[in-house]
């Protein structure tokens, strides 16, 4: 296994896939509330934090389950957020037997048509490109990141964008392999208990997203109060209160 990874607490095994542009330190706040129940593996993606760059397009489905393996977990609940919840969202798909409960977070979504104002934003962002502070200023600029610009936190999640960006610039690929069809054709065929849950302060996008995650069978959702894209950050506490009674249960 060449991610790197952290586990922390003892217990159920719950796994967390952190969001684009952030690596491990994206649960800073919620692993010390999980680890009171739990054992948390967060691990850095491919490209991320401590985690090697791709030599080839990487196939994010397939790293989350060597990590599973390298750490002989039969099954964990797993959570995601954003693309995090992307990637787990198509593990849950494809291997339902390794996955006890879903959770994600404001997740992306493969297949979702995403609007031009989306699209233009994301190209405006790699347009400023190699100018990194330019690339934050634009990354956090949208609604979605509002809350969070005006906290203490925005200086984990500025730091988080200012490495993500730096290292992107040594990658030798920006491609990654998905599997087929895309995971909003098969939300349907999600076996896994499933908490969708989101701030109130998103993108028209993001909240289109999740009406489409109401085609997952029993699925749950939560919204959580004054929280925008990086709840994770600003709200640990209530994503702990939602998530932790619903691992246990």
């Amino acid at each position: 296994m060449d991610l790197h990874y952290e586990v922390h607490g003892n217990g159920k095994p719950i796994v967390l896939v952190h969001s684009g542009g952030a690596d491990l330190r994206d649960w800073s706040y919620l692993v010390p509330l999980l680890a009171e129940h739990f054992c948390v593996i967060a691990f850095d993606g491919r490209g991320a934090g401590r985690s090697p760059s791709p030599a080839q397009p990487p196939n994010y489905v397939e790293d989350l389950l060597s990590l599973l393996d390298h750490l002989d977990i039969s099954r964990a609940a797993i959570v995601g957020h954003s693309m995090g919840g992307r990637i787990a969202t198509e593990f849950a798909i494809h291997y339902p037997e390794r996955v006890s409960e879903l959770i994600v977070i404001a997740p992306a979504l493969s297949g979702f048509p995403y609007s031009e104002e989306m699209q233009t934003y994301m190209l405006g962002v790699s347009a400023a490109a190699p100018d990194i502070e330019k690339m934050i200023e634009l990354c956090i600029e949208p609604p979605s990141y509002e809350i969070t610009r005006n906290r203490a936190e925005r200086e984990l999640m500025v730091q988080m964008l200012r490495h993500h960006f730096e290292r992107t610039f040594t990658w030798a690929t920006f491609d990654s392999v998905w599997p087929e069809p895309p995971a909003m054709d098969r939300l349907q065929d999600i076996s896994a208990r499933t908490l969708f849950i989101i701030g109130d302060h998103e993108l028209t996008d993001n909240q289109q997203v999740g009406e489409q995650f109401r085609r997952v069978p029993g699925i749950r959702f939560a919204t959580i109060a004054g929280a925008d894209h990086m709840v994770t950050l600003t709200h640990p506490e209530e994503l702990s209160l939602h998530i932790t009674p619903f691992v246990k249960e």
